[in-house]
């Protein structure tokens, strides 16, 4: 016999790309030279410089910092929550 409670919930594509929007971040370590990619204003970096981006859930780019303890001040001070992803 099934329960609602063991059938797995569904999302649709939209509501899965929105799921933690406004609520949930993550932190990502990338090189300067990718910084283009998530962040088209910033100026150019010298290369090879180690930076940490804060994410939102959806992978917007919110924040770009030199240090992770910064990005995830950021991620405090705007209450989102941070997850790690593996």
């Amino acid at each position: 016999m099934t329960t609602a409670t063991d059938k797995a919930l569904e999302l649709t594509p939209h509501e899965f790309a929105h799921l933690g929007d406004g609520a949930l971040a993550y932190v990502k370590p990338i090189n300067s030279e990718d910084v283009g990619r998530l962040f088209p204003q910033a100026p150019a970096l010298r290369p090879g410089v180690r930076l940490f981006a804060l994410l939102g859930a959806d992978g917007s780019p919110i924040t770009l910092t030199d240090s992770r303890d910064a990005a995830l001040a950021n991620a405090w001070e705007h209450e989102l929550e941070t997850v790690s992803l593996h």
